[in-house]
């Protein structure tokens, strides 16, 4: 509860945001009750608010989201849930749920953590949302709020528990470079399917590093 009370207060922010960023109200709360995950929909209307194409920043929303994918492969083996449910589980494979189930030391437990964390979080988000929304003409101009910020700072908060090794930090690193570099040149939405190249570029220096290794042992 603890978790999703927390991270479900950002939701405001969000409200405020995309309500900034020219969406209505319904559109907004579209949002966080169908995508429901947070990166996503503040990469979407930051792009939309920068004056990106809708199909792109579409685009980098969806990259940002497929991580739920591969959080979903481990919980499915994880949780074990009845298959009526999975549908509906689905909707709640985020990174907190993800981060708290993952952390119990048994299926009991672990299937409380992500129920509890997904249903705090999913009420209080969209009640946030649309009070967000709501609130954002009283509020004014948001940048004036540093409201715009919020999407970013979340989103680096769960990341940097998460870069542990070096290839977490470099694949981080090289991304920031290629997203900042790319992003007075390209599109509003682009730099960030740009950055999602250093991920693999990493990965290929890592097995050429390692196979000269390999052969200078042979040797």
């Amino acid at each position: 509860m603890g978790v999703g009370i927390a991270v479900g207060l950002s939701g405001f922010a969000f409200g405020v945001t995309s309500a900034g960023a020219g969406l209505t109200l319904l559109q907004t709360c579209a949002l966080s009750l169908l995508v429901f995950t947070g990166a996503s929909q503040f990469a979407l209307v930051g792009a939309l608010a920068a004056g990106g194409n809708p199909l792109t920043a579409a685009a980098g929303a969806f990259f940002l989201g497929v991580r739920n994918a591969f959080y979903g492969l481990r919980l499915s083996q994880l949780l074990r849930l009845p298959g009526p449910v999975r549908p509906f589980a689905a909707q709640w494979v985020i990174d907190e749920t993800t981060a708290v189930a993952l952390a119990q030391p048994t299926r009991r437990s672990a299937r409380i953590g992500f129920g509890v964390t997904g249903l705090t979080l999913y009420v209080l988000w969209n009640l946030t949302t649309l009070a967000g929304a709501l609130g954002a003409e009283a509020l004014g101009d948001t940048d004036a709020w540093g409201l715009d910020a919020a999407g970013p700072a979340v989103f680096l908060a769960l990341l940097a528990p998460m870069l542990r090794t070096a290839t977490e930090r470099a694949v981080a690193g090289i991304a920031v470079v290629l997203g900042l570099g790319f992003l007075p040149v390209l599109p509003a939405g682009v730099p960030v399917l740009v950055a999602a190249l250093a991920a693999p570029a990493v990965l290929w220096l890592e097995g050429r590093g390692l196979g000269a290794r390999r052969k200078g042992t042979d040797r």
